[in-house]
């Protein structure tokens, strides 16, 4: 069976099983590339069709593009430096471990903050900030991984002061327009609200959710221009663009953007000594990333329902973007993890045999 009917196989299915009403799957090699179009905006049969330039919010894909990739780049740049401590950046930062909290902390989630930023929505920025800034950690930082919101946000704050320009225009300059990525951006009103999937009926809000971000924290802040957890809004073509580049060894259209010796950190785990699997900026050794995932597969998925996905000694990058959460969202991902893991297996089968 030809990989794009194996693919429709699995889409199909998951829409039936309304495990999201829509969606658009992406692969990429040096030499192929395909973009698969499935369902519709919403589960109602006179909803608008998905099409390969349907745009959608990617939510915490975000983290990795382009935040982490914007720090990892200014670590090619010697702009930074890992062990740089995060309040030569945020003075504001008042914990007990202020002095301790690195760059590196930043780039491993292994801040190990003691709330959970969604349960504060109904704060202002500046109360949601300062929760950051002032709340004690229950660890050291680097002895646990914590993946929290609050982590990227610093991580996004720290590019911006040192760019001194804000993460939408330093990602615009530095990746969005070069790559080619014209159907990406932070501000999604750029587009017509019919050119955006919705991503849920949202209660605490009294609307559908469409155009507009979906994770309130990021929301809020964005008010202030303080982004990097979520916010980004972006179409399979384009993130298909983005893998091109990790697989060209960090080179797109003659231009670099990361050395080798960055591509290999990004897929090098950082953790080994407490136990967990990550790569500097991405996600290494999940569940959703298949069986045939290896040392070098790197990923990042969005909870609204998308993933990146990026093996670079397979030479195979997969992007999936679907509105998940539409209606409203479930506690148990184990549909989408099942679809993210069997859409991996058939790609690496595919492309391995």
């Amino acid at each position: 069976m030809h990989l794009a009917d194996s693919l429709a196989s699995i889409a199909t299915q998951a829409i039936r099983e309304h495990i999201f009403p829509g969606c658009v799957i992406g692969v990429v090699t040096k030499k192929d590339r395909l973009v698969l179009p499935f369902g519709r905006y919403t589960y109602d049969a006179g909803s608008q069709s998905v099409s390969e330039k349907t745009i959608y919010d990617v939510a915490s894909v975000t983290k990795a593009i382009p935040v982490s990739s914007l720090a990892l780049q200014l670590l090619d740049e010697q702009k930074i430096k890992l062990l740089d401590r995060v309040i030569s950046y945020i003075p504001e930062i008042q914990n007990t471990d202020r002095e301790q909290i690195t760059l590196w902390h930043l780039l491993t989630q292994t801040l190990d903050f003691s709330f959970q930023l969604s349960l504060h929505k109904d704060k202002t920025p500046d109360e949601i900030l300062s929760l950051i800034f002032t709340t004690e950690l229950r660890s050291p930082p680097g002895t646990v991984y914590d993946y929290a919101n609050a982590t990227s946000v610093l991580l996004g704050m720290v590019i911006e002061r040192v760019l001194h320009q804000s993460l939408d225009q330093a990602a615009r300059e530095r990746f969005f327009i070069p790559l080619d990525m014209d159907r990406t951006t932070f501000h999604s009103e750029q587009f017509a609200k019919e050119a955006i999937a919705p991503t849920e009926i949202d209660p605490w809000r009294g609307r559908t959710i469409q155009g507009e971000v979906h994770d309130e924290i990021t929301s809020k802040l964005m008010q202030k221009q303080v982004v990097g957890s979520a916010g980004l809004f972006s179409t399979v073509p384009d993130l298909l663009n983005f893998l091109t580049l990790l697989l060209s060894n960090g080179v797109y259209k003659n231009r670099h953007y990361f050395s080798e010796s960055m591509l290999d950190r990004m897929r090098t785990n950082q953790l080994v000594t407490i136990g967990k699997s990550v790569g500097l900026g991405w996600e290494l050794n999940q569940v959703y990333m298949g069986k045939f995932a290896d040392y070098n597969t790197i990923a990042k998925t969005g909870f609204t329902g998308c993933h990146v996905l990026c093996c670079m000694e397979k030479g195979v990058g997969i992007v999936l973007l679907s509105n998940h959460i539409y209606p409203k969202r479930s506690v148990d991902r184990t549909s989408l993890i099942n679809v993210r893991r069997n859409i991996a297996d058939t790609v690496f089968t595919y492309y391995t045999n």
